[in-house]
């Protein structure tokens, strides 16, 4: 789920971290509900030979108002909801999965590349598989071969895949990276955890594999600080 707090614009503003002063609003961190139906159709005129674009705007700004009205209901009062709220909510994600990634590697707790992540793995230690969004499935289930679910060492191991090559790269100092291995912590915790909001707000379900399932959807309801479904 994904805090928001009303500004003193009376404006929503997310609170990732869950620390901003205020009353809070939990949204689930889910495409089904940040993007609603209305505002997901793209439809096409009957023969699909032009789009609908009047329609489309029409339907974006129903789902918006939608929204907004839910807000309102949870915050007591009249709310402005940004027109782009999940895109701005997917890049705060992306920037705090690097960050904790980051983190990750100065504390000694992120090995990446195909060869050193296996041998990460194979310690025992490393319970949690990053790997890149765009990379090979080919290649990604190359690397996690012998670490199935049925044997001793992959039993219980997560795989989330929250961010491209290119972005992997940058938090190491490389190009690109495919695979990374972190090791058992509360910085493990915490990135399958934006990972799962990550994934709810672009799938609407998560791609995380193993016992343990980033799903960024634990309720599809607006509730107040206090829990109260609105």
């Amino acid at each position: 789920m994904i805090r928001f707090v009303v500004g003193p614009d009376r404006q929503i503003v997310p609170d990732l971290a869950a620390r901003l002063p205020g009353r809070g609003i939990w949204l689930s961190a889910s495409k089904d509900v940040l993007e609603l139906p209305d505002a997901q159709e793209n439809r096409q005129q009957d023969g699909g030979r032009t789009k609908d674009k009047q329609g489309n705007v029409s339907r974006r700004l129903s789902g918006q108002r939608h929204l907004e009205r839910a807000f309102a209901r949870a915050a007591r009062g009249p709310v402005t909801v940004p027109p782009d709220l999940s895109v701005l909510l997917q890049a705060a994600l992306v920037r705090r999965i690097g960050e904790c990634l980051g983190l990750s590697r100065r504390a000694g707790q992120a090995v990446a590349g195909y060869e050193k992540a296996r041998e990460a793995l194979r310690t025992g230690r490393y319970r949690l598989v990053l790997q890149a969004s765009d990379g090979s499935q080919a290649e990604r289930e190359r690397f996690l071969s012998g670490f199935g679910p049925e044997s001793k060492l992959g039993a219980g191991l997560t795989i989330i895949d929250p961010l491209p090559s290119e972005t992997l790269g940058r938090v190491f100092g490389r190009d690109h990276v495919v695979h990374v291995a972190i090791a058992t912590g509360k910085l493990a915790e915490s990135l399958v955890i934006e990972a799962g909001r990550l994934a709810g707000l672009k799938n609407g379900s998560a791609r995380a594999m193993g016992s343990v399932r980033a799903t960024g959807r634990e309720t599809a309801s607006v509730n107040d600080g206090t829990g109260a479904s609105v």
